[in-house]
């Protein structure tokens, strides 16, 4: 049988706080690697929870927070970054005739912006160490499709998608491998908050949108945040050495394109 170890693997997750990130984060602490979860829900800047496991107070939309958080991290870890999951992210839902504008700021901002920010500062810092790393972006299914009343997210997460091309291309020749996962439906916080939402804006009740949820899905169920992160275990280990700028859906099938 074999068994993914990342002894040694110093790994930094965005939005590592609750849902897919927190389900990532579990799964690598479970794997043997060092941790740091950086969100912007923690309350103290720098918390040690374990010899293998850090907290930090992360702004991904704030270059110079960004940056520093990074360079925090790799000193905590006393080695640089291997493995990034830009795991943070965030939704709103309206039409796409009255989506506000500060509401499109804000998503593109936390789930295009910041991805960019952290990749790009790790990516430096991994090159400055000459490190074969990974870096793997949380997208969605919604980078691929067009979802009614989620016009700002889907924009946000296609960006992300077109980013993690690019990089892919350009940090080849070091071997710093960049793919994406597409997650489908996947049950957290946020999603459960989108039915509620949706639910208002389309005269249902959050249990109907469940269930047309579901309706969609060819595996007859929605996901758990470990079917997420059980691909981004793959991703980080040596299974994937040859797989960089993949858009990787994790869907139950609702998505295979």
């Amino acid at each position: 049988m074999i068994k993914i170890d990342l002894t040694g693997q110093n790994v930094f997750i965005t939005g590592g706080g609750s849902g897919i990130g927190k389900g990532i984060a579990d799964l690598f602490l479970e794997a043997g690697a060092a941790v740091a979860i950086a969100d912007v829900t923690f309350e103290q800047k720098t918390e040690r929870k374990s010899d293998r496991l850090i907290h930090l107070k992360l702004d991904v939309t704030n270059k110079e927070d960004v940056n520093h958080v990074v360079k925090t991290a790799a000193d905590l870890f006393g080695g640089p970054i291997t493995i990034v999951v830009n795991s943070a992210g965030i939704s709103t839902m309206d039409y796409a005739m009255d989506i506000k504008e500060e509401d499109w700021d804000r998503v593109m901002d936390v789930n295009a912006k910041g991805t960019f920010l952290v990749s790009q500062a790790v990516a430096r810092q991994m090159n400055e160490h000459g490190i074969e790393g990974r870096i793997i972006n949380i997208a969605s299914q919604a980078g691929k499709n067009g979802y009614r009343c989620m016009g700002n997210y889907c924009s946000s997460k296609h960006a992300v998608l077109g980013f993690t091309k690019v990089m892919a291309v350009e940090l080849a020749h070091q071997q710093i491998l960049v793919n994406a996962i597409c997650p489908g439906i996947v049950e957290t916080s946020m999603k459960h908050r989108e039915r509620i939402d949706g639910a208002k804006l389309r005269n249902m009740t959050p249990e109907q949108i469940y269930q047309e949820d579901c309706s969609q899905v060819p595996l007859g169920r929605t996901a758990l945040p470990s079917d997420v992160a059980n691909v981004a275990l793959f991703l980080a280990s040596p299974l994937s050495a040859y797989m960089t700028g993949q858009a990787i859906n994790v869907t139950g099938g609702m998505t295979m394109n």
